[in-house]
């Protein structure tokens, strides 16, 4: 069966469901499944599991419909991962993107940096924060001894350009980030840095200001996070930089505990 196929009746089941619940999405459609072609990967690549429990279908977790049915990340490498996010065609920003942009850095990261998504320069490079906003990151890593090409990986809620840089709508967030779930499966980061106000509302599921999320130490499945502003804040205000300093050094200190708690 195409992919589209089985998109078209995951979708019609989904929204039956709405209309019997009177508008209201069950949690197992909450987020599309990745569906690929049959002929594209194994049978035990499956990407969604459906039991007989009652009339509505149980979906695995979503990173685990990107690794597959294997209870870690063992069966799928990082470079296999962006082989599979490079043929996404799962939500309306495949149509206007130019690359997709994975994600890039070292497999055995200290530290996962999340920004939102591509700007025109990432879009045309297929790489993650190459513009001026991307300069001025590696600039801000390396004041704390991190670096894409050492210690960091770099990656993105979304993995394709919004047209015009606008903000990925929430359901194109949704689309993708089971990619970014399977990265984070994979790559078993020490710590994870978000930049600005989307990464750090995704990754936390909140809508708190920036403001007052920044600086604060967080935890996702385990992993300890801090949301910082992102470069592009910074470059139009130049205000927050001494803020965002700030929580570079507080970053560092924590990382530097981690890992001397790991020697």
């Amino acid at each position: 069966m195409k992919a589209s196929e089985k998109e078209l009746i995951f979708n019609l089941l989904k929204n039956a469901s709405a209309v019997a619940n009177g508008g209201f999405v069950p949690p197992n459609f909450a987020s599309n499944p990745l569906f690929e072609d049959d002929g594209d990967k194994p049978a035990q690549e499956t990407p969604a599991k459906i039991e007989a429990t009652g009339s509505a279908p149980v979906q695995e977790s979503p990173s685990a419909v990107v690794l597959g049915s294997q209870s870690d990340a063992s069966a799928i490498t990082i470079e296999s991962l962006a082989s599979k996010i490079l043929r996404c065609t799962h939500c309306q920003l495949a149509r206007t993107r130019t690359n997709v942009v994975p994600g890039e850095g070292v497999t055995h990261p200290d530290v996962l940096v999340i920004g939102e998504g591509p700007g025109y320069d990432e879009d045309m490079q297929g790489r993650p924060f190459v513009g001026k906003a991307g300069i001025l990151l590696d600039k801000m890593l390396a004041a704390i001894n991190l670096d894409r090409k050492t210690n960091c990986f770099i990656a993105n809620i979304v993995k394709c350009r919004p047209p015009q840089n606008r903000d990925p709508f929430p359901e194109e967030q949704e689309a993708c980030f089971s990619f970014l779930e399977a990265q984070i499966k994979i790559l078993k980061p020490k710590m994870i840095l978000c930049m600005g106000r989307i990464s750090g509302h995704k990754m936390l599921n909140t809508e708190e200001p920036v403001g007052k999320l920044r600086g604060n130490f967080f935890e996702y499945n385990g992993i300890p996070l801090m949301i910082t502003y992102h470069p592009s804040a910074l470059l139009r205000n130049q205000d927050l930089k001494r803020p965002a300093w700030e929580d570079l050094k507080k970053f560092r200190q924590k990382l530097d505990t981690i890992l001397g708690g790991n020697q």
